[in-house]
């Protein structure tokens, strides 16, 4: 791990500072969109149009690499991006911000796989799982940091729109001055959506639902917080709990997941999140109980797109492991463009207890559907390395965590191979 921060400081400061830019991003529009007197329906799509985005530039960004290289691809949208903070303060409409939103997500969808090629190129074979863990943890404290920065300045005013710019803007000088010249991007030929699921239902299925989580708590979280009436410092509190109960179950749950049945993993860990939540809707005029529910939530569905996506690789040869990252990206982006649409007309109609309501329900889907996948057959003889990967991350990055998957999975049959079998009875006369 030391060699890792020694040889990618510089890299991993800007993939920080890029990560405390966009966790604010997220809160403050949900904040000041509610002082705007925006509905949540409006907001909904605003919050929407950022996984559009995302889902459209994680499509078409190896196409721009490949066109006009990496160091221009990440100059021209870090600065839209940058460009993009400014303007939500000076143009504060819904129809506006859904625009831009849309526009920034694209561009965060290039600038990740950028900056996680450079990360892949400065670790070696031996560091590669190590890089994959620690770009993991700079994503999330960047993201728990961030909601601090929501209480140095009015919502109102220009002031935290011009901080995220700058932050976005500062973080190009470190990667770009410390990027070695990156390989030539090539994704592998995704798998069909077809053939993914008849692979692994359970994979596909997890997976569009836990975008609909996970867009919740990364696009609604804030607007449920300021419409139940919480101030600003509440909200960055109970948004920065749902990232730490990511940051610390992340661990505890991968490495429950080499030792055990994943699936049983899957349905305990939603059973548990989906009760905790749900259980938690009578009593939500209690902060207290409102911040266990968000790190409980936040705690399960982060960790759970890695988990899902091993699992998955429990059923594919080797060789299909990175082709099947963006069909399992694909189905979790379709479930993120549609989780705050829902969330904003339910809140609207039924008021703010469905935030809750709506993601406990999802992780019950989920823990339902892993039951009854139990049921349709036994679990895998062999499985897959846990290999911790955050839904934020681009096709490059889950690309790279899958091929890592794989290198494991191929050194532990070598090494079973290798092993000295034992005498079977009677083989000495």
């Amino acid at each position: 791990m030391i060699s890792v921060v020694t040889n990618a400081w510089a890299l991993l400061l800007g993939l920080l500072l890029l990560m405390i830019g966009n966790g604010l991003q997220g809160t403050l529009l949900g904040v000041r969109g509610s002082l705007e007197g925006f509905s949540a329906s409006s907001m909904s799509y605003v919050m929407s149009a950022y996984f559009l985005g995302l889902l459209i530039g994680s499509r078409v960004s190896g196409n721009l690499i490949r066109r006009v290289g990496h160091v221009r691809v990440f100059a021209a949208l870090a600065s839209l991006i940058s460009a993009g903070f400014i303007l939500y303060a000076a143009v504060p409409h819904p129809v506006s911000w859904g625009i831009m939103r849309l526009m920034v997500g694209f561009c965060f969808a290039g600038v990740y796989v950028v900056s996680e090629s450079w990360l892949n190129e400065s670790a070696t074979n031996e560091t590669r799982g190590q890089a994959l863990s620690l770009y993991v943890m700079v994503q999330m404290i960047g993201v728990i940091s961030a909601q601090a920065l929501l209480n140095l300045a009015d919502p109102t005013g220009y002031t935290l729109f011009v901080v995220i710019s700058v932050l976005v803007s500062v973080s190009v000088a470190p990667i770009l001055l410390s990027a070695t010249p990156a390989p030539v991007f090539e994704a592998a030929k995704p798998m069909t959506l077809r053939q993914l699921y008849e692979a692994s239902p359970l994979g596909m299925v997890g997976m569009f639902a836990l975008g609909g989580v996970l867009s919740a708590i990364f696009g609604m979280s804030a607007i449920f917080a300021t419409e139940a009436g919480f101030s600003a410092a509440e909200t960055s509190i109970f948004v920065a709990l749902i990232y730490t109960g990511g940051l610390i179950l992340q661990y505890p749950i991968g490495w429950l997941s080499d030792r055990m049945d994943r699936r049983v993993l899957i349905a305990g860990s939603t059973a548990l999140g989906a009760a905790v939540v749900l259980g938690s809707i009578p009593l939500l005029d209690s902060f207290v109980v409102v911040c266990i529910a968000g790190f409980m939530v936040g705690g399960v569905a982060n960790p759970l797109y890695a988990l899902l996506i091993a699992y998955t690789n429990d059923f594919l040869e080797h060789e299909d492991m990175a082709a099947a990252s963006g069909g399992l990206m694909f189905a979790n982006g379709l479930g993120a463009i549609s989780g705050p649409l829902l969330i904003g007309l339910l809140m609207d109609r039924l008021g703010t207890w469905t935030f809750f309501g709506f993601t406990g329900t999802l992780m019950a889907a989920i823990s339902g559907y892993a039951v009854y996948r139990m049921s349709k057959r036994a679990a895998p003889d062999e499985t897959s390395a846990y290999v911790p990967v955050l839904s934020q991350a681009s096709p490059f990055a889950v690309e790279m965590a899958q091929e890592y998957a794989a290198e494991m999975a191929q050194e532990d049959e070598e090494r079973d191979a290798a092993a000295p079998q034992p005498e079977k009875a009677g083989a000495h006369v």
